[in-house]
């Protein structure tokens, strides 16, 4: 099986994908290292400040050398070039704020999955058409389950998943679930920047470990 299709199994199955970014390289590790032995084994690394770029190609380091079966994404990547600069540095996928063709084209040229944020129909039908697979709602918050429910059956296709204001709790995920979604990205609300700050990677290992919990509950 190739890393895309590998990768469009996984998530799924994890039924989360966790998300964060932080200015230093050794936490950045260390928070991987934490999602990791909680059992994740899919992680979106944002691309939100200088240092994205360096932790990332340690990340990748790290990945290889200690964490087997740990594929590495990278998101909020805003253009091609980006893209580029990150698939160069050992990305495993892409994940975009919002639909950008570019983001698409390079991707695609390198076999690789990109998954677009959208929020109207019009922007996932765009997406379907230049041949993505997942994609991500986002907002989620603003959006809500109620939009996925909505439009769903128009895209039997295409698998969902909401980013942005998922909270580590029951009723929002299974309210989640209950809409379609295949798996709910999970950034602040499951890696708090109290965490982040005190380096508390024991409490990073025991959040997601409940997070995946109530996702199998749920499933």
């Amino acid at each position: 099986m190739e890393k895309k299709e590998a990768i469009l199994e996984l998530i799924p199955q994890q039924g989360i994908l966790p998300l964060y970014f932080y200015k230093d390289t050794i936490v950045s590790v260390e928070v991987l290292k934490a999602l990791y032995s909680a059992g994740i084994r899919a992680v979106e690394y944002t691309n939100r400040g200088e240092a994205a770029l360096t932790n990332f190609k340690e990340m990748r380091r790290v990945c290889d050398v200690e964490l087997p079966g740990m594929y590495l994404g990278i998101g909020t990547i805003k253009n091609g070039e980006m893209a580029q600069t990150f698939i160069d540095a050992g990305a495993d996928y892409i994940i975009s704020p919002g639909l950008v063709e570019s983001v698409a084209a390079v991707s695609d040229q390198h076999n690789m999955l990109w998954v677009p944020g959208c929020m109207t129909p019009s922007e996932i039908i765009k997406a379907e058409t230049l041949g993505a697979k997942m994609i991500k709602l986002f907002p989620g918050n603003i959006l809500g389950p109620g939009f996925l429910s909505a439009i769903k059956e128009i895209f039997p296709g295409l698998l969902f998943m909401p980013t942005g204001g998922v909270e580590l709790d029951k009723d929002n995920i299974s309210g989640w679930f209950k809409a379609g979604v295949c798996a709910v990205g999970m950034g602040s609300k499951l890696i708090t920047k109290q965490l982040l700050e005190t380096k508390d990677y024991t409490q990073i290992t025991s959040a997601t470990k409940e997070a995946l919990a109530i996702i199998r509950s749920i499933k």
